[in-house]
């Protein structure tokens, strides 16, 4: 992972943008409020800190993204804010990506009369600010933002490559995963609500078919529903999942299966998020297994929440 400071807000809406942290860069002094910042007297802009997956989305393309919802040749001023804290900034702490911040500054240069003043500098410091500026919009949908994110909307969807994940045998099976496991996944068993592994589980990361590791929800996608089971608003790629009807229990459902280890996952309800698409994919844990973010690169995900 690589770690570039931009100017906030737009760098978790990029495919390939692991987490962000806002907070202050390049200022004169040491772990500044808002308040302090604000006041000019810092010497501070507002910035925040990126983690990516270079495999997912190369310095050269979060900066194109970067560009698209800025204005780089106006001074100390985004949208209604002023001030030096608002200067627009690129702060890199590998000097070898100084040639790629320089390219695209060029590059970006033909799209405006006025040039650009947007300034490419060695990151000094860093500090994180309050939590309540942490994933703000998050926080506060109706919150003001001058950024159109529109423009980020024509990325390339995550696709998951199925020859990468094939199915073990049976007698592989009984051997690998639990009888829970086994149970629920090859025999349509369901788990217990409230007492299963990641109902409540609230860490960034993957969340793999337990039987053959295809990549299948994201933490990103994750919601307390309330229901006691894993919960997701989507799938990370749709073609990963399965759906058919299921008629047990007297009852009309719409059940959910992995793609290449037909893996009985739960269901899928339209009783969700009304912003996030409405969906509510209930899965059991028994049926997943739970990647975190730090150790996904070692097991070869290079796919972000």
């Amino acid at each position: 992972m690589k770690v570039l400071p931009l100017r906030p807000a737009a760098a978790t809406r990029v495919n390939g943008v692991a987490d962000v942290i806002s907070g202050y860069a390049n200022g004169k002094t040491e772990n500044p409020t808002y308040e302090e910042v604000c006041s000019g007297n810092t010497g501070h802009a507002e910035s925040v800190h990126v983690y990516y997956d270079p495999d997912r989305v190369d310095l050269k393309g979060l900066l194109t993204s970067f560009f698209k919802i800025i204005d780089p040749t106006v001074l100390n001023r985004q949208g209604n804010d002023t001030g030096s804290q608002y200067r627009t900034g690129i702060y890199y702490q590998d000097t070898e990506d100084l040639t790629i911040i320089n390219d695209v500054i060029k590059e970006q240069q033909k799209n405006y009369q006025k040039p650009i003043i947007t300034e490419g500098q060695p990151l000094k410091n860093f500090s994180p600010a309050e939590e309540y500026h942490q994933e703000y919009l998050e926080k506060n949908p109706g919150g003001y933002c001058h950024i159109d994110f529109s423009s980020l909307e024509d990325q390339k969807a995550i696709q998951v490559d199925p020859t990468l994940y094939p199915k073990p045998d049976d007698e592989t099976l009984r051997k690998t995963l639990t009888q829970e496991q086994y149970a629920v996944t090859q025999l349509n068993d369901t788990e217990h609500a409230f007492s299963n592994m990641y109902w409540d589980n609230h860490e960034q990361g993957l969340y793999v078919d337990v039987v053959t590791g295809e990549p299948l929800f994201s933490s990103r996608d994750k919601f307390d529903s309330g229901c006691g089971w894993p919960s997701f608003t989507k799938p990370i790629d749709p073609d990963v999942v399965i759906q058919q009807t299921d008629a047990t229990f007297g009852m009309i459902r719409t059940e959910v299966r992995s793609r290449v280890g037909n893996s009985h996952l739960g269901h899928v309800f339209d009783d969700g998020p009304v912003d996030k698409g409405g969906k509510r994919y209930c899965i059991n844990s028994a049926s997943i297994r739970f990647v975190p973010l730090e150790q996904m690169s070692g097991e070869n995900y290079h796919l972000l929440p």
